[in-house]
């Protein structure tokens, strides 16, 4: 169970990781001063709770007597190295929170797609039977409810705003949606974790998650497109291109200068 359980963890760590590091982006370029800090917010809340899982997943591999590949030079595994000094191939998040930033419309669709999703997970993760995940989970629930409203405002005012804002948002809609099904599609790790009542059965959540969306999509006058071609891998680490630039721009201090430290 432990290799499931440092998946599992992990998978929900690289998650909010990618996505602060995305997001992060934005920091100084946002729209206007009070929404460039409310993103700039969000990402420092994605990145607490990343560093919270990572912490985590470092204690169990750490206190674990078999041999893990995530063990460097048999040096100790830290929230550092986990984010830090592992390939792509090694991530395993959601396709959807890799996707370019695009314009600001693109940005603010991709955080509500995932909040969204977050929200519903974290409300049933709360209760799992790892008293360390449901712990984590807890917090996070109420940074989430922020994001979701946050980002929920602004689909509608940009999807019911001028003929330009909504062009832009239903092109953002027609290039994330074929990320979107891969959220509730379980992997081996979530599965195996679930008779043990540790993970969620995220293919529960689907309903939920579109019944939400409709509205806010129907407020903000926009369509969610039909019969599109899904795409998934992400969370057994098969991911797109733009990951690996990511990383390579999160890492490159830590890989250019071993142990560096502030």
């Amino acid at each position: 169970m432990n290799d499931a359980l440092i998946s599992y963890i992990l998978h929900l760590a690289d998650n909010t990781l990618i996505l602060a590091q995305q997001n992060s982006a934005w920091c100084a370029h946002g729209p206007i001063l009070e929404q460039d800090i409310a993103i700039t917010n969000i990402s420092l809340d994605l990145l607490g709770q990343a560093r919270n899982f990572y912490q985590y997943a470092a204690q169990i591999i750490n206190s674990a007597k078999a041999p893990s590949p995530l063990k460097r030079a048999g040096g100790e595994v830290t929230e550092d190295t986990l984010a830090y000094l592992r390939d792509t191939r090694d991530f395993k998040n959601c396709l959807l929170v890799e996707q370019a930033n695009g314009d600001w419309g693109k940005t603010i669709l991709r955080q509500f797609l995932f909040s969204n999703y977050q929200y519903l997970l974290y409300e049933k993760l709360q209760h799992s039977n790892d008293e360390q995940i449901a712990a984590i989970a807890a917090k996070a629930l109420k940074e989430v409810i922020y994001h979701l409203r946050w980002s929920s405002e602004w689909v509608i005012r940009l999807g019911d705003g001028t003929e330009e804002s909504h062009q832009r948002m239903q092109n953002a809609i027609d290039e994330l949606c074929m990320y979107v099904d891969e959220l509730f599609t379980k992997a081996d790790y979530e599965t195996a974790l679930l008779k043990e009542n540790i993970s969620v059965d995220v293919s529960l959540l689907k309903n939920a998650w579109y019944k939400k969306t409709g509205e806010i999509f129907s407020e903000a006058t926009l369509k969610i497109p039909e019969n599109v071609f899904q795409q998934t891998g992400g969370k057994q680490g098969i991911h797109t291109e733009r990951l690996g630039y990511i990383l390579a721009e999160m890492q490159f201090m830590q890989r250019a200068y071993p142990n560096s430290v502030w």
